[in-house]
């Protein structure tokens, strides 16, 4: 069933975040900016984390988690040791709302409208593993460019 495979890529890129992160050399080069780059790998870090908290956390297990978006971006200067906390947590709770979802929820309307239209859970989630690979890349090149 689909949720084994994404159990798998969201473990998978998950645990590659936690290498990148780990991979910085000065820990404080997790925060830093330069020219056009306008998000640090930090920023990004808290708003992958952010991201599935909600959408995989709050909205499909109702885990309470209440998401502060423009905190994701905002703060600043948070230890290595807790952003690798918290991507250990999210992916924690990934694997335990996914494991309980059915085929039927999976084709069910996701329960809140995100792109301005209707979409199935199935759907979201896949968005979901692309929106984090996505951001992974970007984390990847800005610790190569940036943490020499």
């Amino acid at each position: 069933m689909l949720t084994k495979t994404l159990i798998k890529v969201f473990t998978r890129d998950l645990n590659k975040l936690k290498i990148e992160i780990a991979s910085y050399k000065n820990e404080a080069n997790l925060w830093l900016l330069e020219k056009e780059i306008t998000n640090s790998a930090g920023n990004l870090c808290l708003h992958i984390v952010g991201n599935l908290n909600h959408f995989i956390g709050a909205i499909l297990g109702n885990s309470g988690y209440i998401r502060q978006r423009n905190l994701e971006f905002s703060t600043k200067n948070v230890l290595r040791a807790e952003l690798l906390q918290q991507i250990d947590d999210t992916i924690l709770l990934v694997e335990n709302v996914l494991v309980k979802l059915l085929a039927e929820d999976l084709e069910k309307q996701y329960p809140v409208v995100v792109f301005k239209e209707p979409m199935t859970t199935e759907y979201f989630l896949v968005h979901l593993t692309t929106h984090l690979s996505y951001h992974l890349g970007q984390i990847n090149y800005h610790r190569r460019l940036l943490d020499s």
